[in-house]
């Protein structure tokens, strides 16, 4: 048999048995029950006409793994950080619920407005507000009457998902409204078209919706900013708490709610982890976005609303798709990419700061929370920033993001101290 005939034969097997895997065991299955929500037949080409298809997407080459058998999230997808190349994906312009998650969007377009510059002013809560805080929402402790500076409250959001950090912290921006305004105009410029936000935080609200494509837009985007990329790294941090009079104020431990981040919970931390965000709602189900490096590698990955009683599904889900990423990185034939943002299209796009710490990483910034420390044991991952030319090393790893898009280095491993 000749070479070209072997090769496709390999070709066709690997298409067969990833369709006989596959299929049984994923979220097709799913969709297509009778009590089961049900992807739309139309849906967003945006990145490529393959991503606006239902179901499972993926074009195996010669030698390339089939994808992991237990996924069961409603949408998902894992795609190339560096190249913008989506490697498989399933119902990918989905429109959900998104939670949490939608708080990569949140920081992304507010971070970098004088106003929330880390360590240039305390903030007094006013009661007002923490006024609009939905019922049971996710909260880090701040209480009205107490001064915090944006630094504290950007902590809140990225380790405990406080709603009520995200409503001071738009409260500051200018308001709520002003919030809900500038988010959907930078959604669209991001090309995240799937988004309709409501509210800043991802609390469940009416017509709120994103989809696992435009979240990996927004950690794409989001990793462009050496704060984001801290504070969604971050493991552990103090908040601070109530004060006495008279007293010095004391303050309490946080660790951040990203399972593959910290290891809680029975979730195995992730071997080269660096965020992103997690969520979760009733309405919703469990959301998950995350950002890891192997071998030089890059992937981002989004599972939303995974189907599956094992407890923390979302993250066993994400972990599974990272390890088919990386081992069928350049065996693949991509489904689609990301896109980049309009004004990068168009030429308009405007050099700017935003790869540079906004505050001093002394005392108060970033670096001095516990980040996640990258050990050779499979340890809680890498933690990253640029600042003035200066690497700032955590956890003895390096996350570079380049401002240019498309990206050709969102990140470099450095050899370990």
């Amino acid at each position: 048999m000749s070479a070209l005939k072997k090769t496709a034969l390999a070709v066709t097997s690997a298409a067969l048995l990833s369709a006989f895997v596959v299929s049984p065991a994923s979220a097709v299955v799913k969709d297509s029950s009778d009590d089961e929500p049900k992807p739309p037949s139309g849906m967003s080409q945006v990145g490529g006409e393959q991503l606006g298809r239902t179901g499972t997407q993926v074009n195996l080459g010669a030698g390339a793994p089939v994808l992991p058998k237990d996924l069961t999230g409603r949408s998902w997808m894992v795609s190339d950080a560096e190249s913008g190349e989506v490697l498989a994906s399933h119902n990918p312009h989905w429109r959900l619920p998104p939670a949490s998650t939608l708080k990569m969007l949140f920081a992304d377009t507010v971070m970098p407005s004088p106003a929330l510059q880390p360590n240039t002013r305390e903030y007094t809560v006013k009661d007002a507000d923490l006024a609009d805080l939905g019922e049971g929402s996710s909260l880090v402790g701040v209480k009205e009457d107490l001064s915090y500076t944006v630094h504290d409250l950007w902590l809140g959001v990225f380790l405990r998902s406080g709603n009520d950090a995200v409503h001071v912290l738009a409260s500051m921006y200018g308001g709520v409204g002003k919030t809900v305004t500038d988010m959907q105009a930078h959604a669209e410029e991001l090309q995240a078209l799937d988004t309709n936000v409501v509210s800043p935080d991802g609390y469940d609200a009416p017509e709120q919706v994103s989809s696992a494509y435009d979240l990996t837009l927004f950690a794409r985007s989001g990793l462009q900013k050496a704060d984001f990329r801290e504070y969604c790294a971050t493991a552990e941090a103090e908040f601070p708490g109530k004060k006495e009079k008279g007293e010095k104020r004391e303050s309490f431990g946080i660790q951040n709610t990203n399972r593959l981040l910290t290891g809680a919970d029975g979730v195995s931390a992730y071997k080269g982890i660096a965020g992103v965000k997690n969520g979760y709602t009733t309405h919703a189900g469990n959301t998950f976005t995350g950002v890891a490096e192997r071998n030089g590698k890059v992937l981002l990955v989004t599972v939303m609303n995974p189907s599956s009683n094992e407890t923390h599904a979302v993250y066993k889900e994400a972990a599974s798709l990272l390890d088919w990423g990386f081992d069928a990185a350049g065996k693949v034939t991509p489904v689609g990419e990301l896109v980049p943002p309009k004004s990068a299209v168009t030429g308009n796009g405007k050099g700017s700061e935003a790869d540079k710490p906004a505050g001093n990483k002394g005392k108060h910034g970033p670096a001095h929370s516990k980040a996640a420390a990258a050990d050779g044991s499979g340890g809680v991952g890498i933690a990253l920033g640029i600042a003035g030319g200066v690497l700032v090393l955590l956890g003895g790893a390096a996350f570079l993001v380049n401002r240019r898009w498309p990206l050709p280095d969102l990140v470099r491993r450095l050899p370990r101290r």
